[in-house]
């Protein structure tokens, strides 16, 4: 008979037992690589799009923060060039695309120069977008949403048209489906999107909570840099607030039901760069209270944590400052 939390709790204390499970990776690719469509290959295009993808980079890191009003932030794009690490040109549909990956050390160095609080990169935001013949749309046809987020620090995946998973289901926020989109594309942030006729019809899932809203445009294309757009304002309302002073709160974590849930749910506390410390203060059934010591309010990092996946927000809880849910 497996043990009760509270007993597993006791022993975990008793052991010392600190992070035993490794971190989920948080996206499918490098938040310091960027690819940029470009007219041609002559130096002058080379430097734009490096200029471009360098601030791209920099929102990336820096959490989506908006840096572009920090002194010396124009003149750091001047030297995008030599913080490249490689690069090379690639086909992106009809025309021509450049892959930039920068130095991963020069940019973290870079946003302490220009005097930011770094919060670590955001999950991506898994695109899951009908179009008006009710099939699932995939990268080239979602190009114009993806450069949207990505002008604002943000990336964007696909899932397999053949096996996308159900957006009804996404929408509601149903614990099951969110569970599996984290196991497969690693990230609790989800845009589910109908287009038909001139409308679309947007649903923006972040830490199991769905944000609903209509627009209209003149074209698919312009619908979706709109929807692009929106879902940064969203996202940066709710997960992009930087704090310059140390927030003392409570968390409650519940459905936590082994050792491993515990010391993953550590392991995430730890690994997030707004936290400073983190300590366990008791248990019940199957659930866990934490003091934690943040740079950030206790709700706005309940939901940065819910937004990698692992967790979706809880309800209301005597005690605690936030909540939130273990999914498995």
């Amino acid at each position: 008979m497996p043990m009760r939390l509270p007993r597993l709790l006791l022993a975990l204390l008793v052991l010392g037992l600190a992070v035993v499970a490794p971190l989920h990776a948080q996206g499918q690719s490098s938040p310091y690589t960027v690819i940029l469509p470009v007219t041609d290959t002559s130096e002058a295009q080379r430097d734009a799009a490096f200029a471009d993808g360098l601030a791209q980079v920099l929102a990336r890191v820096a959490g989506g923060q908006d840096l572009r009003s920090k002194p010396g932030y124009a003149d750091a794009l001047k030297g995008a060039p030599g913080m490249v690490q490689q690069y090379q040109y690639q086909r992106a549909g009809t025309g021509l695309a450049l892959q930039a990956s920068f130095d991963q050390g020069a940019v973290r160095q870079l946003i302490a120069k220009l005097g930011v609080a770094g919060a670590g990169a955001k999950p991506p935001v898994l695109a899951v977008v009908q179009g008006s013949d009710e099939g699932v749309l995939g990268r080239d046809s979602l190009e114009a949403l993806a450069q949207a987020v990505a002008a604002r620090g943000g990336t964007v995946v696909y899932p397999d048209p053949a096996r996308a998973p159900d957006a009804k289901k996404l929408a509601a926020g149903d614990p099951a489906t969110l569970a599996a989109v984290t196991q497969q594309y690693k990230t609790g942030l989800i845009l589910v999107g109908k287009l038909q006729g001139g409308s679309g019809d947007w649903t923006l899932v972040s830490g199991g909570q769905p944000q609903h809203w209509t627009a209209q445009g003149v074209s698919e294309d312009a619908m979706l840099a709109d929807a692009g757009n929106a879902l940064a304002d969203r996202l940066g309302r709710q997960l992009n607030v930087i704090g310059s002073t140390v927030n003392d709160g409570k968390l409650w974590v519940g459905d936590l039901r082994s050792a491993m849930d515990y010391a993953a749910l550590l392991s995430t506390l730890r690994a997030d760069p707004t936290v400073r410390q983190v300590t366990t203060l008791s248990a019940q059934d199957d659930g866990m209270l934490f003091a934690v010591k943040a740079s950030v309010p206790l709700p706005v990092l309940a939901a940065n944590l819910a937004a990698g996946g692992r967790a979706i927000q809880g309800g209301k809880r005597d005690g605690a400052d936030a909540s939130l849910r273990w999914l498995h």
